[in-house]
């Protein structure tokens, strides 16, 4: 029986490990945190340390997309989800009412799906995979290299070293340490690389706040679940259990911002949002969360088309991590998974040609995912920045001019609302939507048609008088 050593135990490690498993390898998952996962979702929020995971207590929602693939691949955790309370969510019934026909189409099932806080999701898929029959989970376990010999002119990944200096020797080893793999060092230190690593900082600071419904469920939507308003943006995400999460993200540049770490300020600006007010129509169950330093970064393990060493592959965050606020990680992730156990079951036995392919498909079926993100970010951190100073932001063009078009014509169109959340929700590039130039077309004249509508919260000006007084522009 082939041996596989995942490293990480997150939803992207847990749900390899899983998959992996029934598939019939042999399968050990090596975690640094020690604590198992708690009893009930209730414990998981409240007392479970995951010293690993910076952004374990941050907003996390799976797109429909990643319900779409947990069902597929692992029904029963799907199932176990919902049992811990979480939540079936329709992104169509974000749709405006300014939208008249409201006609269900085919394929309309596409956009639901199931979502949790993410320890609660991570306490589901941690019990799931510690029952599962064969599937070795190690916590407490501290990787220290790899372990590296010479196969067929190529550096070959045997397996791992342990801190306590135990060697665990396997056919593949799956990094999905997320934002924090230490695999590119590791490779470095034994002599192999320079691998291909992209990295900047996105610019964003996250500021969020956790509620849970005093009784009257969960607030409605008035806008959309990401909304920019001037110099930041408010984010809402539905959980489980009657909670939601509202985040304020804007420029980690922008000191005067940085006011909103004090409550009553955070609420202050989300109060003078009118879409956004009735989100605080809750009983807060945490201050107020910051987060900041979040880069976009972008590992890649063949370097001049040929693999840099076989016998590892890099997964989820590890792979590419981007602004989380797009919700894209946990659904990217289990789509890496879906797309490598394929790659392992065609190609264990060799293991140049495994990560030959496994580099191609994540080029085709992943990595564009990760440019569209990284191009959206940068357009609308430089709005941000040109607002601050008080210019205009720099005209956007081609996919960008598309994008902003889409975005202005989705309260008023079916078309343009279900090609938005069909894009939002990891269903379709935005890439392959600006392919069919009659719906551009169609989204560029329904964009123009109408007058652009009323900022939905306060403008730079307003907003500094929130904080407390007005600063400097640039501040």
């Amino acid at each position: 029986m082939s041996k596989i050593i995942v490293l990480g135990a997150g939803v992207c490690g847990l749900a390899a490990g899983m998959v992996l498993r029934r598939d019939g390898y042999d399968v050990t998952i090596l975690e640094r945190d020690g604590e198992p996962a708690p009893g009930s979702a209730d414990e998981a929020w409240a007392r479970w340390e995951r010293g690993g995971v910076v952004q374990f207590r941050q907003p996390h929602f799976l797109l429909p997309r990643g319900r779409m693939l947990l069902e597929e691949m692992l029904p029963d955790v799907a199932v176990a989800i919902e049992g811990a309370g979480g939540l079936r969510f329709d992104l169509l019934s974000l749709m405006p009412p300014s939208i008249t026909d409201r006609t269900p189409r085919d394929g309309d099932e596409r956009f639901r799906t199931l979502t949790a806080r993410r320890p609660v999701l991570e306490h589901v898929l941690g019990r799931a995979a510690h029952a599962e029959p064969g599937l070795e989970i190690r916590r407490g376990v501290l990787v220290r290299e790899l372990l590296v010999r010479a196969y067929n002119g190529t550096p070959h990944v045997s397996g791992v070293r342990t801190d306590d200096g135990e060697d665990l020797c396997a056919d593949l080893v799956i990094d999905a340490m997320g934002r924090r793999s230490q695999v590119t060092r590791w490779l470095m230190q034994s002599g192999i690389g320079p691998v291909i690593e992209e990295a900047e900082e996105s610019g964003f600071v996250y500021y969020t706040r956790f509620f849970c419904a005093r009784g009257a469920g969960t607030p409605a939507f008035r806008a959309a679940i990401l909304t920019d308003i001037g110099t930041f943006s408010v984010l809402t995400l539905p959980g489980d259990n009657g909670t939601w999460s509202v985040t304020l993200v804007t420029s980690a540049g922008d000191q005067a911002l940085k006011r909103v770490r004090d409550p009553d300020v955070w609420t202050a600006v989300v109060a003078a949002c009118p879409a956004h007010r009735q989100w605080l129509d809750g009983e807060p169950i945490t201050g107020v969360l910051p987060m900041a330093g979040v880069p976009d970064r972008f590992r890649r393990l063949l370097v001049d088309g040929r693999p840099a060493a076989t016998g590892v592959v890099a997964a989820g965050d590890a792979m590419a991590c981007t602004n989380p606020s797009g919700g894209r990680g946990m659904t990217l992730g289990l789509l890496g998974v879906q797309h490598l156990r394929d790659v392992i079951h065609s190609h264990l036995e060799n293991p140049h040609r495994l990560a030959e392919t496994w580099d191609a498909v994540a080029q085709a079926e992943l990595v564009p995912w990760y440019r569209e993100t990284v191009e959206e970010d940068r357009a609308r951190f430089a709005e941000i920045e040109a607002l601050r100073r008080g210019a205009d932001p720099p005209p956007p063009s081609g996919l960008a001019l598309f994008r902003r078009a889409l975005l202005a014509s989705l309260s008023r169109d079916p078309d343009a609302f279900r090609a938005a959340i069909a894009w939002r929700g990891c269903i379709t590039q935005l890439e392959e939507t600006y392919a069919d130039r009659g719906f551009v077309e169609h989204i560029l004249k329904t964009a123009r048609g109408s007058d652009a509508p009323p900022p939905p919260g306060p403008n730079r000006a307003q907003l500094l008088s929130l904080l407390g007084g007005a600063l400097p522009k640039a501040a």
